[in-house]
């Protein structure tokens, strides 16, 4: 088992995991009930070793503010990286290991740093849509001011660091 000896962030664990991994794929699952795992053989069905399959929730169901923070922070993503996927933090990915490999972000934008460095070194990024349920564990933070306000730092760091989105190599 992979464990922090305190809370780092939602980024900084998703990170210790990928680079742990040993098998070719990985696949993200969040852990809170919003997903139905068997929904993996939608992702199954079209990943290859040069392909990122991103889900995308049906009928989200969260809050509006969630919802309109949603918007918002990917609005600037866009105009910042150009297009990635349809919901860039939906928690339901297939990718290459490499692809998980090397990343920085400790916090929620971890998933925007995977897709467009991804996206800039060659994967197909492909979308796949995935039913949404309501948390059944846990607690969101995604509305929280100070999960929000790291993101944008982590976003503005992004940005102005492109050296951040290199060493992912071309897929085969």
């Amino acid at each position: 088992m992979i464990s922090h000896p305190h809370n780092r962030g939602y980024g900084a664990a998703l990170r210790t995991g990928f680079d742990a991994a040993t098998r070719d794929a990985i696949f993200l699952m969040d852990s809170d009930g919003q997903f139905d795992p068997i929904e993996i053989e939608r992702l199954l069905a079209l990943y290859g070793p040069d392909r990122v399959i991103c889900g995308y929730r049906i009928r989200r169901r969260d809050t509006w503010v969630r919802r309109l923070y949603h918007k918002a922070f990917f609005a600037l993503v866009r105009l910042g990286f150009g297009p990635t996927t349809r919901d860039v933090n939906c928690a339901f990915k297939l990718f290459p290991r490499a692809v998980g490999q090397g990343l920085r972000a400790d916090g929620a934008l971890v998933s925007t740093e995977l897709l467009v460095r991804a996206h800039r070194s060659g994967y197909r990024l492909m979308d796949v849509g995935v039913h949404h349920y309501p948390r059944t564990t846990g607690r969101a933070t995604g509305a929280d001011i100070h999960v929000v306000l790291r993101a944008f730092r982590e976003l503005w760091e992004l940005r102005n660091n492109p050296a951040m989105l290199d060493g992912l190599e071309p897929p085969a």
